[in-house]
């Protein structure tokens, strides 16, 4: 069983059926002659997000039999992804749904029609440009990480031959305005807050550099400017695609799958014929396009305004997934965890997070209209993170921990103030954050000194605590005010807020001495 087997024909598709293979319900060749001749959708990045994801999508809305054209992927960065993942298989991946009860789905996806390496050194470019020259062209999309929206000096003195993907892009907009101000809409989907305001920033330095130099005439600016023409939408995106998976590999060996082997490029992106990713997923987008859309709310997408995809971002943020992973991440390294889905079958923990979001947070929550919250902490607790084919490590969650508080607990307290809500109702996310004192000090449940993941203020917090020992109830704990009174840190004055004192007495009871972790804990969320 090949992929490649698939778009020669012939193959025995009752075979993969019997296996629970399921396979593209269209005419894949009818697809991709019709994107070859009248593309409406490239896609920036071919990592495994888009290929378990907006490229999933899009094959669910073919196999609708409501739409008929693919997506074009377009690689700036690492040009032997295409050479390597997707060419041999003829753009086809096999995406494995790894759901929590151990189980996993396999759908082959055979939305892309062509993979372009973006660069003006392959013959792909002029392929590009031709697709940008196209009036059928309705959106192109990234999946590049926020660090690819970044432009630099040096990138900008190259003129209109850069190396960087903002610049490319905005190379390839020259080329639209150019064949007469087209239509178009560029549209992040990568997991950064107002996405599509960093996409726009990246292209604008770019547009308004070539235009002070003469690069460029005037009315490129005003082109991505006007909002009839060219518009950046944003979009909330969220589903973990951990690297292949071991475990996946040896189910499709078993199953007579051949096209199971990793691939390491050389700037060491992990990827393979295969895509393998959690059950769950949200794509929520500002329907806001100047030359229509793919459908992409055939396979599952939400289209809404920019206020609503802003109020899930803060729901997801503030409330209902972030917080929760930080508060698992902090007390999972300190009782000695390396897997958060193992973290879910602790009864403390599990019972921790569950009413941290339900019972705490959820008074104040930023509810969308178009997501649940309820709904969306259930697929939470109850589906994401007990996932166990999700390699998720509290160890890599609670890095830059000093740069997530003030977001993911700072912004709850904060409107439990403006509400004028009772601070006695705070219980948990207190001890969060006195757990936070506890985790800086770098010692286990058992007193046994770990490794803190990175953090840009990590020693200068720890200097505060360094006074503080274990097993010394006595102790003078007066240097925690220099901590719970930092705004940088959690948002707001924990003291002028009312918890400073209350995060004070939870901290000496988790400096008790060994087993003062677990005991604290359970003491705290069975009282809740």
């Amino acid at each position: 069983m090949k992929l490649t087997d698939i778009r020669k024909g012939g193959f025995n598709a009752a075979e993969w059926e019997a296996k629970g293979y399921e396979l593209p319900k269209f005419d894949i060749e009818a697809v991709a002659k019709k994107t070859h001749d009248e593309p409406t959708w490239v896609h920036f990045g071919g990592g495994n997000i888009f290929r378990a994801f907006p490229a999933a999508m899009l094959n669910d809305a073919l196999n609708t039999g409501k739409y008929d054209r693919g997506v074009i992927v377009a690689e700036t960065f690492d040009f032997e992804v295409v050479d390597k993942a997707y060419r041999p298989y003829d753009n086809l991946s096999l995406l494995v749904s790894l759901q929590s009860t151990g189980t996993i789905e396999k759908k082959v996806i055979a939305s892309v029609t062509e993979s372009l390496k973006a660069d003006y050194q392959f013959d792909d470019w002029k392929r590009l440009v031709e697709i940008f020259q196209n009036p059928s062209l309705q959106m192109i999309s990234f999946t590049i990480t926020e660090k690819g929206y970044s432009y630099n000096d040096a990138d900008l003195a190259r003129g209109l031959t850069p190396v960087f993907a903002m610049g490319k892009v905005c190379a390839l907009l020259l080329e639209r305005y150019k064949a007469g101000q087209l239509p178009l809409t560029v549209q992040s989907m990568d997991n950064c807050s107002h996405n599509g305001d960093k996409v726009k920033a990246g292209v604008m330095a770019y547009a308004e550099k070539w235009v002070a130099e003469g690069l460029a005439e005037q009315g490129f600016l005003a082109y991505l400017q006007d909002e009839t023409k060219v518009t950046f939408p944003w979009s909330m995106i969220d589903k973990i695609t951990p690297r292949p998976h071991s475990k996946v590999k040896e189910l499709l060996a078993a199953d007579g799958f051949e096209d199971n082997d990793y691939i390491e490029t050389e700037k060491h992106t992990f990827t393979a014929p295969f895509v393998n990713a959690e059950e769950v997923q949200y794509l929520v987008i500002e329907d806001n396009y100047t030359n229509g859309r793919p459908p992409l709310d055939l396979g599952g997408a939400l289209y809404t305004t920019r206020e609503t995809v802003d109020k899930v971002e803060t729901m997801k943020v503030t409330t209902c997934l972030n917080p929760l992973h930080t508060a698992m991440s902090i007390y999972g390294v300190m009782l000695g965890y390396t897997l958060i889905s193992a973290e879910m079958a602790d009864e403390d923990l599990r019972s921790f997070i569950q009413k941290i979001g339900y019972i705490e947070a959820m008074p104040v929550v930023t509810d969308p209209g178009i997501l649940n919250p309820y709904e969306f902490i259930g697929d939470v607790i109850n589906k994401r993170l007990p996932n166990p084919f999700m390699p998720d490590a509290p160890q890599r969650i609670s890095t830059d921990t000093s740069q997530k508080l003030p977001i993911r607990f700072g912004e709850t307290i904060k409107k439990y103030v403006a509400r004028g809500l009772d601070m006695k109702n705070l219980v948990l996310i207190p001890l969060v954050l006195a757990g936070y004192a506890r985790f800086l000090k770098a010692l286990d449940d058992n007193g046994e000194p770990f490794t803190p993941s990175s953090d840009p203020k990590l020693e200068e917090l720890q200097a505060i605590v360094a006074p503080l020992e274990l097993g010394k109830p006595e102790q003078d704990y007066s240097c925690l005010k220099s901590l719970y009174s930092r705004a940088d840190i959690f948002g707001l004055d924990l003291y002028e807020a009312g918890l400073g004192e209350k995060i004070e007495g939870m901290v000496k009871e988790l400096f008790a001495g060994k087993g003062a972790v677990r005991s604290t804990l359970h003491k705290y969320v069975y009282a809740r």
